[in-house]
């Protein structure tokens, strides 16, 4: 329930119950001046790069697009198969290899596992640098390094997969309960042991359930790696795309969609068994 003010400029008599002071209510009101006004800027300046004579053809050439797209190219599928087993595996191993790098950098980054202020600033560093870059982004980087091929699709997945668990992970341990770390430090334990048998035990579910949700997540980031040259059903994709083979990619829409379904389904169903 709001809390009311009495406007001071009245006598008591013909006082009026406010929502907010004179001060407060020209305060919102500026508010509102400048977020319509930086609305219409940008309004202007999205109008102005903006073709307008192909946004009012988008509908024709859509209905035009899909209707190439239908029926689809159902004898292609036989083909899919292997690119799409190379995307699951992508998602899989980089998952895992992003998980491996993220652990122990997550452990660095909390405030109260870090052994320095220095090596919980550098340990954030490279979660945050892991989390400002897209996959996709990795992907183009790793293959001008690697060149074409699933090593830099997987790599692409884990070093993005380091920020996103690193910094999930670290905020799951500094949210422990200090109780069981204070009680087996007392009886002299080190500070392995106390990682070990206080703090591992706490994180562990939620370490699992980040885990699985990234999973999830690569499945589907990995499925446009190939764009790039990383390997997976993106090469088939992108090939189809180039030579306007629309009913082969609505195939492949299909299987990624199925595919993305069934891994939802999985995730759900492990995070259901360890939280």
């Amino acid at each position: 329930m709001p809390v009311r003010y009495l406007d001071n400029s009245t006598s008591l008599a013909n006082a009026q119950w406010s929502a907010k002071t004179r001060k407060q209510q020209w305060l919102s009101w500026l508010a509102w001046l400048l977020g319509v006004s930086l609305f219409i800027l940008c309004w202007k300046i999205i109008s102005d790069n903006t073709l307008w004579v192909f946004v009012e053809d988008a509908p024709k050439q859509g209905a035009d697009l899909i209707s190439r797209m239908v029926p689809p190219q159902w004898d292609y599928t036989p083909k899919l198969w292997q690119p799409l087993w190379d995307t699951i595996n992508i998602a899989t191993f980089g998952t895992l290899l992003g998980i491996v790098m993220a652990f122990p950098c997550a452990f660095l980054a909390a405030r109260n596992t870090t052994p320095h202020p220095l090596i919980r600033s550098a340990a954030l560093m490279i979660i945050v640098s892991s989390r400002s870059i897209n996959s996709l982004i990795w992907a183009m980087l790793l293959v001008t390094i690697l060149g074409p091929g699933l090593l830099a699709g997987i790599l692409a997945i884990a070093l993005r997969s380091i920020g996103f668990v690193g910094k999930l992970l670290y905020e799951a341990i500094e949210e422990i309960h200090p109780t069981p770390v204070e009680a087996i430090t007392a009886t002299g334990a080190s500070r392995l042991q106390v990682m070990a048998y206080a703090v591992l035990p706490q994180v562990m579910p939620a370490f699992a359930g980040i885990s699985i949700y990234r999973w999830d997540i690569n499945i589907r980031e990995s499925t446009v790696l190939g764009l790039v040259g990383a390997g997976g059903i993106g090469l088939q994709l992108n090939a189809a795309i180039n030579t306007l083979a629309w009913d082969k990619v609505s195939m492949i829409f299909i299987l990624i969609f199925a595919t993305v379904l069934v891994s939802e389904w999985i995730s759900a169903k492990v995070r259901k068994a360890f939280l």
